[in-house]
């Protein structure tokens, strides 16, 4: 398979999605869900992915939608368009899959993949982690990652807008 579509077939949509858990669920494969908006990937992203990788055997990645990231962040993100995340995040090797979601929370996504572990930042306590209950119901993990210090998206937001005023 060539190198992009290889890629472009990480990028799952309502009717992928079942496909590829039915097939990962046959082969008794660790699923481990994470989710975010993934605006600008820096090196803190890269450390938590991988991080959340070495949890399972399949990384599935659930990615808001530009209308749900204007939302939560504010009206001048996203930075970059959900298909760019997207495709940026499913080039990455230790990824399984992505998915958009436009709620503001995965939660029914989450119902939708019935993970075996949901992972989150250790900005979260693991019971107040959206789909929490879903997860512990059938007996899987909710597990929680320290971020890598000094990196985050709306740090190197920042820098842009002071470079740029000067």
């Amino acid at each position: 398979m060539k190198q992009l579509d290889s890629i472009r077939s990480k990028i799952l949509d309502c009717e992928t999605l079942p496909l590829t858990l039915d097939k990962w669920r046959k082969e008794n494969d660790v699923i481990v869900f994470t989710n975010g908006c993934f605006d600008l990937i820096h090196r803190g992203h890269i450390d938590y992915l991988a991080k959340a990788k070495e949890m399972g055997d399949r990384l599935i990645i659930g990615v808001n939608t530009d209308r749900s990231v204007s939302r939560i962040k504010g009206e001048h993100r996203p930075l970059q368009d959900e298909q760019s995340r997207l495709f940026i995040l499913a080039a990455m090797q230790f990824v399984d899959a992505v998915i958009l979601f436009g709620e503001d929370t995965p939660y029914e996504l989450i119902r939708q993949v019935q993970p075996d572990i949901l992972v989150k930042g250790a900005d979260y306590k693991a019971e107040d982690i959206v789909g929490y209950d879903i997860v512990t119901s059938r007996g899987g993990k909710v597990m929680t990652i320290e971020y890598l210090p000094g990196f985050s998206t709306t740090a190197i937001e920042q820098k842009i807008i002071k470079a740029a005023l000067k």
